[in-house]
């Protein structure tokens, strides 16, 4: 039997975060994730589709990124340094600093086989590539 639920607001925010403050501090999980992500040229970069949480600070690591495909299909996934987006308040959307093109050249993986991402040496080598000096989440 299928049952529908009913999704949660786009956007859930902590109380006293509404409308009058400059943008929500905190989001729910579930409200990040679909966030399409662009470059600040305006270039589409994806969406979001999970966040990874470290398990040791409690705080959120990765974005994994989908780009390219078509309905999910061939697409890539991309571990994102947390620290290297942005919340554009403006336009409701992430941004990453990176051109369109040099992201077909990340560190990617399909949605079949991901990466041990608590590898330091996987660590170091996404940080590197989205120029995070350390992340701070891996062990080694």
């Amino acid at each position: 039997m299928f049952m529908h639920k009913e999704k949660p607001a786009r956007h859930p925010v902590a109380p006293g975060q509404g409308p009058e403050a400059s943008g929500p501090r905190l989001f729910s999980a579930s409200a990040l994730s679909g966030h399409e992500v662009y470059n600040r040229r305006g270039e589409d970069l994806g969406d979001v589709r999970e966040l990874m949480i470290d398990m040791d600070s409690g705080r959120v690591a990765y974005a994994v990124l989908s780009f390219g495909g078509f309905l999910s299909l061939g697409d890539k996934r991309f571990a994102v340094p947390w620290a290297a987006l942005s919340l554009d308040k403006t336009k409701n959307r992430f941004v990453l600093n990176v051109e369109q093109d040099s992201l077909l050249h990340a560190p990617a993986f399909d949605s079949d086989h991901w990466p041990d991402m608590a590898d330091a040496a996987w660590a170091k080598a996404v940080g590197e590539y989205y120029g995070i000096r350390h992340l701070g989440t891996a062990r080694g």
